[in-house]
């Protein structure tokens, strides 16, 4: 997120331009012959196709590339696998296990690299999330969001940095276990936003402008399952928390979502839920981010 804090608003902004041209039908082909090369060593549904089809929509190509695919899988190293695929690709999608291998890729890479998600941060989601708040809210900057869950996770340090730099308040709600690492927290308050750590879901939501949630068991904590089933039990988004906070205001998730867990059916389905309009605005997202990196070469 540190990466894009001085083109958060211009990607926001071209992110929605690129989606308003698209539903009328324009052409937007600002990546024309180019070629994004996407590195997963985690699976996904969303991250995958809608960097396929958002480079399609621009005029380039896409090529998928799964761990079992490429000689990284096999004991390749990272910086070799950077220094080939720069030679083939114009842009590197990389969704990492680790944050080291992420910057190690990125380090020696000599095209852009652009983190589909590893353990630390997931910032295209929170760009997205972002784009989405402004499209619903009209702006940012002063707006109240409230997190509830894994405050330790990806989502929950990219969501301090992604607040800070575009100004809106931000309030983790998490068991202590599980509150983000400090290094997160005090990125966050750099950029003058009040930030708010607690365990206590009394009135969390209360006078909220958004509210989010993920997943309480993300990929690679799967044999944790049982534990922090337990552990995250009340931190559940539910119709009552909607109803504290103010009452136009949103409800996201990035999805995949375990109903009866982290969120109900009736909130995630319900009236101020906008987690549809999330999912497809990874596209925008991803596009509007692609286009800046291409732009900056």
């Amino acid at each position: 997120m540190l990466d894009v804090k001085d083109d958060l608003d211009k990607i926001i902004d071209l992110s929605i331009q690129l989606k308003k041209k698209n539903k009328k039908g324009e052409k937007t082909h600002e990546l024309s012959g180019k070629t994004l090369g996407m590195i997963f060593e985690k699976s996904s549904t969303r991250t995958r196709v809608s960097f396929e089809v958002g480079m399609e929509k621009l005029g380039g190509h896409a090529l998928f590339l799964s761990k079992n695919d490429i000689q990284l899988g096999r004991g390749e190293t990272i910086e070799d696998t950077a220094l080939v695929l720069s030679r083939y690709v114009d842009l590197i999608m990389y969704r990492a296990m680790s944050n080291k291998a992420m910057k190690d890729l990125a380090k020696f890479s000599s095209v852009p690299v652009i983190s589909g998600l590893d353990d630390k941060e997931h910032p295209c989601q929170v760009v997205t999330d972002l784009m989405t708040i402004k499209e619903h809210k009209g702006k940012l900057r002063g707006l109240s969001f409230v997190y509830l869950g894994d405050g330790k996770n990806n989502m929950a340090h990219s969501y301090l940095l992604g607040c800070g730099i575009a100004g809106v308040d931000c309030t983790i709600v998490s068991p202590k276990k599980y509150w983000p690492d400090p290094y997160y927290v005090d990125e966050a308050k750099k950029f003058g936003i009040k930030v708010t750590i607690t365990d206590s879901v009394k009135d969390c939501t209360k006078g909220a402008d958004v509210i989010a949630t993920d997943t309480w068991v993300s990929m690679g904590d799967e044999a944790q399952k049982e534990i922090r089933m337990k552990e995250f039990k009340g931190y559940t988004v539910t119709e009552e928390m909607m109803k504290q906070a103010n009452s136009d205001a949103i409800f996201l998730h990035c999805l995949p979502a375990y109903y009866g867990y982290e969120v109900t059916k009736e909130v995630a389905h319900g009236p101020q839920s906008v987690i549809f309009d999330e999912a497809e605005n990874r596209m925008w997202a991803q596009m509007g981010i692609m286009v800046t990196l291409m732009r900056s070469v």
